[in-house]
């Protein structure tokens, strides 16, 4: 479930005509670096790191919209970030790749 959530992302980043070229390669090796953590996840983490998939979708979708809203955007990126909090500590490498999505995502000035 987690897989297809980021491969959904992947799908839209890479069809997102508003983002930049340079900044849609970084979200995608961003996406890559995430798999190889998520993969590597227990069982038990499993919900709450779809979760954080779940979150990361709804950024994702927010953030490519061609007419965007400001506000929904701004909620997704901080249930995005709310969502990780309980991660820092077991997952810290989880944590600092999401975040480093949603700070891309936020960068994109939208």
């Amino acid at each position: 479930m987690i897989e297809d959530t980021i491969a959904k992302i992947e799908a839209r980043i890479q069809a997102a005509e508003a983002i930049k070229d340079d900044r849609r390669r970084e979200l995608l090796q961003l996406l890559g670096t995430l798999k190889s953590e998520v993969a590597g996840l227990p069982e038990t983490h499993r919900e709450q790191a779809q979760s954080i998939a779940d979150y990361a979708d709804r950024s994702t979708d927010e953030a490519t919209r061609s007419e965007q809203n400001p506000q929904q955007l701004k909620l997704s990126l901080e249930g995005l970030s709310s969502s990780v909090t309980q991660f820092e500590k077991s997952h810290p490498q989880l944590v600092q790749i999401v975040n480093s999505i949603s700070q891309t995502l936020s960068n994109l000035g939208i």
